[in-house]
């Protein structure tokens, strides 16, 4: 199964009608005011669970509350802010430090929102590369403040439970990804690569990151008799019309949205991820909900080298450690 199976999947067999009452359940959902994540938070609120509808402003998220309630006024859930702009690495502490203050678990973290072909020479409020500094540092900032309270969260469960998850949204590795996925210099550091090259390392970068904290997760002395931990999940969501379009010339996006289906098909392919029962820790899953494969040339860079160093895969989590640390 390649490109094909991808761009055009089958119908979903996983949705909200394999699910029960998430009550007592607590979410974070990035990006969730419009697209996939709004999607994705209205089948979890639905569900009468607590959502953190992550934006980058109050207005945002009072935007996404709204047409969340609207869909589904009988819920008894809960939707409350999670405001952090992931351009800004120095609010995403404040944000943790708030959701923590009133909840204590998490059960997951669906890391959704992304930018895609910015103009050319845009940066974060940090001085980053705006793909990269959103997409891969962010996300690998907001695992390292989270991962203590879920790793708590893994530890209550008195039976085996893969229930507590990490779901890092990345794309399809098919098309447009650089030899290796992700290219570094000689000080360890992604290289500026051209338009959606770029755009795909820092994806594929999401890809290694969720290798590296599962095989990191499966490193450790499991926090009670059961073994639970904490799984990381990687995904390409799918083909779809959403907002991520929004820099494409409008020609592109006209084509786009008359062939492409709607956000709710890449909501089923994260919930899928989220909680299917035969997801694996590490695994990589294709719309809209099935297990999947990367490139080869994409897997060997999660192998270490014959010589003993580091595979390509944790050098890039090394140089996002070393950029957040500061944060």
């Amino acid at each position: 199964m390649g490109l094909g199976e991808q761009f055009c999947p089958p119908a979903p067999t996983f949705t909200e009608e394999n699910l029960v009452d998430l009550s007592q359940k607590v979410y974070i959902v990035t990006g969730a005011a419009a697209g996939v994540g709004l999607e994705l938070a209205k089948i979890l609120y639905g569900l009468h669970a607590t959502v953190y509808i992550g934006a980058r402003s109050a207005e945002r998220v009072n935007d996404g509350v709204l047409a969340i309630k609207q869909e589904h006024p009988n819920s008894k859930g809960q939707l409350k802010p999670f405001i952090a702009d992931l351009s800004d690495l120095k609010s995403l502490k404040p944000a943790v430090n708030l959701f923590l203050s009133q909840e204590h678990r998490l059960d997951v973290l669906f890391l959704n929102a992304g930018v895609m072909t910015p103009p050319a020479g845009s940066k974060t409020k940090d001085g980053y590369d705006m793909e990269l500094g959103t997409n891969s540092l962010s996300s690998f900032l907001l695992v390292k403040l989270l991962l203590p309270v879920m790793e708590q969260t893994s530890a209550h469960f008195c039976h085996p439970d893969p229930s507590v998850r990490v779901v890092w949204v990345c794309s399809c590795f098919d098309v447009n990804t650089a030899k290796g996925g992700v290219q570094l210099d000689s000080n360890g550091a992604p290289k500026q690569l051209k338009g959606m090259e770029h755009y795909m390392q820092s994806k594929t970068g999401l890809y290694f990151l969720a290798r590296e904290f599962a095989k990191s997760a499966g490193e450790k002395v499991p926090q009670n008799q059961y073994g639970n931990q904490v799984m990381h999940v990687a995904l390409h969501p799918g083909f779809m019309k959403t907002e991520l379009q929004r820099n494409m010339p409008a020609p592109v996006r006209a084509i786009m949205g008359a062939v492409m289906k709607g956000p709710k098909y890449g909501a089923y392919t994260e919930l899928y991820a989220g909680f299917a029962p035969d997801v694996q820790t590490g695994g990589f899953y294709w719309p809209w909900g099935r297990k999947g494969v990367v490139p080869d040339h994409v897997e060997e860079s999660t192998v270490a080298p014959a010589d003993g160093g580091k595979s390509v895969a944790a050098r890039f989590y090394d140089w996002c450690e070393y950029e957040t640390k500061a944060f």
